[in-house]
């Protein structure tokens, strides 16, 4: 059985834009650890990966362009290993389910890519931070939308209460990953800048 050392050996390190379109996951996410290459051996995590189309907000379009815009912002940042593991697996998993969600309406928030998302993981980590922040990634910003978007102070306070519940003990992780996210693409920073003057103070 081949190691981690030998897997990394057939990884392409530096793939230049031209190539990103046509690149091969491995190639473009270059992973790290036996879980990493294991998703990306799954079928439907692969089939995820190469969903999207340019929009807003995602203007690289495929889920994978996306994952190594994150990846790379995560490589900035001074982490101790541990941290920067468990955001490496948010960033792979959290939007590779878009591909089967359902956005009716009214929503039906257990069909939000997130929470599929974290039920697939749920094979492959046991980590209760990992999986929960990869279930609520995009929470903040829904509370966000709600209060300054649909302009219902009273709907977001509650779902914020609701997110605090959840976070209250890794709000640090869950911003991270929330700034590594949003900052990629052609993305609003309102509801970052939101969220850091909300918790600013702890």
């Amino acid at each position: 059985m081949e190691s981690l050392k030998d897997k990394t050996k057939l990884v392409a390190k530096n793939p230049s834009y031209k190539d990103l379109l046509q690149a091969d996951p491995l190639q473009l996410l270059r992973p790290e650890n036996d879980i990493e290459f294991e998703l990306l051996h799954q079928p439907s995590f692969q089939k995820g990966l190469e969903w999207g189309i340019p929009r807003f907000g995602h203007p690289e379009g495929k889920v994978l362009l996306h994952i190594r815009e994150v990846l790379d912002n995560i490589d900035k940042l001074q982490l101790d290993e541990k941290v920067r593991q468990q955001l490496r697996t948010i960033a792979f998993a959290h939007d590779t389910f878009k591909y089967k969600e359902e956005k009716g309406n009214p929503r039906d928030w257990t069909k939000h890519h997130g929470a599929l998302a974290r039920k697939f993981m749920e094979k492959f980590t046991h980590e209760r931070e990992t999986l929960d922040i990869i279930e609520l990634h995009d929470e903040a910003y829904h509370v966000w939308c709600l209060e300054f978007y649909h302009k219902q102070p009273g709907a977001a306070a509650q779902r914020l209460d609701e997110l605090l519940v959840r976070i209250e003990d890794i709000i640090p992780l869950y911003h991270q990953f929330f700034k590594v996210d949003t900052q990629t693409g052609d993305k609003n920073q309102a509801p970052l800048r939101w969220f850091e003057e909300r918790f600013k103070n702890g």
